[in-house]
């Protein structure tokens, strides 16, 4: 089992959604004009799973959805929804605006392109997972209205840009990738890294400086 892989759940998903509103465009919320909060399908959606098999592997064809092959994308087993453990799929989303906005960098992630890498390397998409559980604590989405001063300053990156979740999870990846080199990661190091890219992610994010994402140090890591 991967580190951390359970550190979010369904509620606190929820919960984020209700106060980011259409900020968390994720695929498998749904919205009714009557509702106060989205309601979220717990069942990943069929066609997300499929087009981010495509966009991961435009070459191979997916033989189903579960399947050894989803072991190649870095899932701990044959079928991935069960590596989501109810946490409304967010991270399928998030993988997703990767895969089809930063598509270089998405693949020099997933076939681990750059840097000396270690024999016992982290899993691309089971790491995908635990950055968006990541994002979701230190963003304090958990809560009706942030409570802390790095989610207060996200709330005003969101109000510009209705992207800006899917926007800084991209750049966490590959900002965590890059810590994961300098760190001379292997795979039971996974935690280190994440906690120092975290540490770095705030940093940035607090500047005073900073008024768009695009002006974060580390997002001169990523490469459409």
């Amino acid at each position: 089992m991967f580190p951390d892989i359970q550190i979010c759940c369904a509620e606190v998903v929820a919960g984020s959604a209700a106060w980011l509103g259409r900020g968390l465009s994720c695929v498998c919320a749904q919205r009714r004009e009557s509702d106060a909060r989205p309601s979220f399908d717990l069942t990943p959606p069929q066609e997300a799973l499929k087009a981010l098999w495509n966009a991961a592997f435009p070459e191979e064809e997916l033989h189903g959805l579960i399947s050894e092959q989803w072991k190649e994308m870095g899932w701990q087993g044959k079928d991935p929804s069960t590596d989501f453990r109810g946490g409304g799929f967010i991270s399928l989303e998030n993988l997703l605006f990767f895969a089809r906005n930063f598509p270089t960098s998405f693949q020099d992630l997933l076939q681990k392109r750059e840097g000396d890498r270690s024999v016992w390397e982290y899993p691309f998409a089971v790491a995908g997972v635990n950055i968006t559980f990541m994002l979701i604590q230190m963003l304090d989405l958990e809560a009706v209205k942030p409570r802390t001063l790095v989610g207060a300053t996200f709330l005003k990156f969101l109000a510009e840009d209705d992207s800006a979740f899917d926007r800084l999870y991209c750049i966490t990846f590959k900002l965590m990738d890059h810590e994961w080199l300098d760190m001379h990661a292997s795979y039971m190091d996974f935690n280190a890294v994440m906690k120092s890219t975290r540490r770095q992610l705030e940093r940035e994010l607090l500047s005073e400086d900073i008024t768009r994402l695009e002006e974060l140090p580390s997002y001169a890591l990523l490469t459409r």
